[in-house]
């Protein structure tokens, strides 16, 4: 065990099993939630629980060897929910080329990891601008998860408006939700899982969906998903917004979410080379880990925010991560359980994480002009056109404008010039084909 250095860290096998386990029951959610969302993509759910196990296990012991930091590794909450409801079903393309899209934004990672464009992108955009992403990537997945409730119905006179509370399916959702959020505002470690065992346990006993005649059974074979990833397909122009948005995306939320796990167990700090070394090492594992998902037949693989909960269990080294890792070994065997917990007592679980995403608008500083207009276009636009590419684009467009008119050429550097482009490029390859062909069929 020298190789994670547990004496240095003044922590023990021990320490670092129960700091994984901890983190182990906090994250293990995402196979059945994982396995429903890219499930309503048209994957097959038996391959895709084995292969969100699996990815897990391989992910959470590569990082923890790789960086040896405490931080465990999953198909992300967000870019999952953007490969399904965003791109196969949005905008109605395969699953397999929304996996070549995953795996082409993951490439470009691996090679910019290896750069220091990370510091780069950190030092020249502002975080309110990061914050405002997160935030309406949480937006968007509420909106989502409220819609598959059927909380949320179409409505051709209003867009939209509340669905059908009496139905018995709609009211597991609504206790679903009442659960987690209470589970949450109690602090309860491993909240997200027990919420789904209540709400499944309730929709059983009164006879609302059918209970699991069997808990355990045999792996499923991954081999329906497994390298189907379609990269040729992917390299359509039309994608290259999806392809943008998966990367730029997949890098704020990882900087983001290791900046708060590792700065609560005092791993690294920003501006020291050691810290720097240390953040770079989890970016790399991130990216080789979402190339090695889109394989596997998984979306975008990242850290994820319930490390914390092993952070503070006191989990110091990427022993904890190994741990957790491992720990996943026995949710290949739960298929008849997971295939029968219920879409709304999962489905809760989408709107409780775009809530705690949404709560970074509360660290914006709203007296900065152009902070606020992009703030609020990209909250607002990312749900409201089922998009994270719009959402995003226009955010980062409408800060430079509003930097633009207010003359703050100092507050204009490059990154700021260079995303604006992108996203230009981007709204325009995703828009300006239609209107052009109306303008051309008008003459």
């Amino acid at each position: 065990m020298n190789f994670f250095k547990l004496e240095e860290n003044n922590t023990s096998v021990k320490q670092e099993f129960n700091a994984g386990l901890t983190t182990f029951l906090a994250m293990m959610y995402i196979v059945p939630v994982n396995m429903l969302i890219m499930g309503d993509a048209g994957m097959p759910k038996d391959a895709l629980l084995t292969a969100t196990a699996v990815i897990t296990i391989i992910s959470c012991i590569f990082n923890g060897f790789w960086a040896n930091t405490p931080v465990a590794l999953s198909v992300g909450m967000g870019l999952n929910a953007y490969f399904t409801y965003g791109l196969v079903i949005g905008m109605k393309i395969p699953w397999q080329t929304a996996l070549g899209v995953v795996c082409l934004s993951a490439i470009i990672f691996v090679l910019l990891s290896f750069t220091n464009f990370r510091i780069w992108i950190m030092k020249n955009i502002p975080i309110d601008l990061r914050r405002a992403i997160s935030a309406g990537i949480g937006a968007f997945i509420c909106f989502i998860g409220l819609k598959q409730m059927g909380f949320i119905v179409d409505n051709p006179a209003t867009l939209v408006s509340i669905g059908n509370v009496s139905d018995p399916k709609v009211f597991v959702g609504i206790i679903g939700l009442i659960s987690i959020i209470s589970f949450w505002a109690l602090k309860l470690k491993g909240g997200f899982i027990l919420s789904v065992i209540v709400t499944s346990i309730f929709a059983w006993v009164f006879g609302i969906y059918d209970a699991p005649k069997e808990f355990f059974s045999a792996p499923a074979s991954i081999s329906p998903i497994f390298m189907q990833l379609d990269i040729l397909d992917a390299l359509k122009l039309a994608l290259i917004p999806a392809i943008i948005t998966f990367f730029v995306t997949h890098l704020f939320d990882s900087v983001g979410t290791l900046t708060g796990v590792c700065n609560r167990a005092n791993l690294f700090d920003e501006h020291n080379e050691e810290g720097t070394h240390k953040l770079a090492k989890n970016l790399e594992s991130d990216a080789i880990a979402s190339v090695a998902g889109s394989i596997v037949g998984t979306s975008t693989i990242t850290a994820f925010a319930e490390s914390a909960s092993g952070v503070e269990a006191g989990g110091k080294t990427g022993l904890t991560a190994v741990f957790t890792g491992l720990l996943f070994i026995f949710t290949l065997f739960l298929l008849p359980l997971f295939s029968a917990i219920p879409a709304n007592a999962i489905y809760p679980i989408l709107v409780m994480v775009g809530v705690l995403m949404f709560s970074e608008l509360g660290k914006v500083n709203y007296n900065d002009p152009a902070i606020c207009v992009s703030t609020f276009l990209t909250v607002l636009l990312m749900p409201l056109t089922y998009s994270i590419t719009v959402g995003l684009s226009i955010g980062f467009i409408s800060y430079f404008i509003v930097k633009l008119v207010l003359r703050k050429w100092e507050d204009i550097n490059s990154g700021i010039i260079t995303l604006t482009l992108i996203s230009l490029l981007a709204f325009l390859v995703t828009s300006a084909p239609a209107f052009f062909g109306k303008l051309i069929g008008a003459n």
